[in-house]
């Protein structure tokens, strides 16, 4: 578990699982040399035999006054999940011994829908799931939900379901501000509806990615898409424009699927490519 402070808010790291996986295995690419073509990748973000660790992780924004959990991972149990099925993690327990329980999360904030981001919203209780933060507002934007709730293929019965039924949903705008210090940032291409969440305070700033990178090579070259993007071309100019906003301003960029150190700046060089730079903050 690994933790950043922005200012006076603390985020955590509370990892699930990591996965070895081809390049190819997460994002539309053949290109077999692409991390070789970016050394400083390694040994961190890829391996000499093409692969890299994929993490599945949450984190917690704790501003002092809001606990806010972004992202729930997969969760326990789970048959469908097209890997990590029927995964028997301590996440949750990992997470209450951090200091926060379920009953402490005041939010939920879910970045977009698919399966490896929202599987803790319940779990399985006497052969029934029930809402695993009970006392939480569940965030999820108007967008991201009615592009799944009009998907006949969508599976979100175990995991949103019992939230609306309980009416912990609130449907939000994708630059939703959750509280002070902390808002959410449309990040489209992946998914409709996704976003990226914004921390800041005492003059610090992070950004937590959600998908709109599944690897760094992809602030390299925006145009690799990713193999669950819905809009390649929208996504690409996502991640362009995230580059451009963030790059050489100090904001720390926390990777939702980077496995550590997790976090890192976005600087460009003399050639005005952009690298994603960790030394010094691990």
């Amino acid at each position: 578990m690994t933790a950043w402070r922005i200012g006076t808010t603390v985020i955590h790291k509370v990892l699930e699982a990591e996965v070895t996986v081809s390049l190819a295995g997460v994002l539309r690419t053949d290109d077999t040399a692409l991390l070789k073509r970016y050394p400083w990748l390694a040994p961190d973000f890829g391996m000499a035999d093409g692969t890299f660790v994929l993490s599945v992780h949450g984190l917690v924004v704790d501003t002092g006054a809001r606990r806010i959990l972004v992202d729930t991972c997969v969760g326990n149990g789970r048959a469908s999940v097209p890997f990590l099925p029927m995964l028997d993690s301590a996440w949750l327990e990992d997470l209450a011994a951090l200091g926060y329980p379920p009953e402490s999360i005041d939010t939920v904030v879910c970045t977009h829908l698919h399966f490896d981001h929202i599987g803790w919203n319940t779990r399985r209780v006497d052969g029934k799931w029930v809402p695993t933060f009970p006392r939480a507002r569940h965030l999820v934007t108007r967008a991201e939900w009615d592009h799944w709730a009009s998907d006949a293929d969508a599976d979100l019965h175990d995991t949103m379901q019992p939230l609306l039924d309980e009416g912990l949903v609130d449907f939000v705008g994708n630059d939703h501000r959750v509280c002070d210090g902390v808002r959410l940032e449309a990040a489209p291409g992946h998914t409709p509806g996704q976003v990226a969440v914004v921390v800041e305070s005492g003059g610090e700033r992070a950004v937590i990615t959600g998908d709109l990178v599944h690897h760094p090579v992809q602030f390299i070259e925006p145009d690799v898409a990713g193999l669950a993007d819905t809009d390649a071309a929208r996504a690409a100019a996502t991640r362009r424009a995230f580059v451009d906003r963030y790059a050489d301003t100090g904001t720390l960029v926390i990777g939702t699927h980077f496995p550590a150190p997790t976090a890192g700046l976005l600087r460009r060089g003399g050639d005005g490519g952009v690298r994603f730079v960790v030394d010094g903050l691990r």
